[in-house]
């Protein structure tokens, strides 16, 4: 399990969240994941593209798992 720091942001969108830890090679590719209800937030599959993660939440997507952390 990975985990990603905000650090002095308050929330990631998840499509960035997915380009930043490299689970997705561009934009256009996390955004097609979500859409095609790929990826859970804290075991729930998510379809907002622009949904906002916050610290303690955990997103899944093509067998990996990322703990976002404050």
């Amino acid at each position: 399990m990975a985990t990603f720091s905000l650090g002095k942001y308050p929330h990631v969108e998840l499509c960035d969240l997915l380009k930043l830890e490299g689970l997705s090679e561009s934009g256009a590719q996390a955004k097609n994941a979500i859409a095609d209800g790929l990826v859970t937030v804290d075991g729930a599959v998510e379809t907002r593209k622009r949904c906002k993660i916050l610290a303690g939440q955990t997103v899944s997507y093509a067998g990996q798992q990322i703990t976002v952390t404050a």
